[in-house]
């Protein structure tokens, strides 16, 4: 699967699972639903594990030694001056 359909089936994934949760949210008694959302969830997990497992990181904080925590900042090195 490429990058795009990948990131395309995580939006997806990920806008059922909010839209899941607005509505556990005035509907917590309704058991199919919260089944849902964890099916829901299950499959993000794995869709986030097989993107970042062929294109590298999905969410800048999942790589503790990313780029741009390192120094020096952009800043300091007197672009705006």
């Amino acid at each position: 699967m490429t990058r795009a359909m990948l990131l395309q089936q995580i939006d997806a994934v990920q806008f059922a699972m909010w839209e899941l949760h607005l509505y556990l949210d005035t509907h917590p008694d309704d058991l199919s639903a919260l089944a849902l959302y964890k099916k829901y969830e299950e499959k993000n997990e794995k869709l986030v594990a097989e993107f970042e497992e062929n294109c590298g990181p999905l969410y800048s904080n999942s790589d503790p030694g990313v780029s741009w925590l390192k120094n020096p900042w952009p800043w300091d090195l007197g672009g705006n001056s």
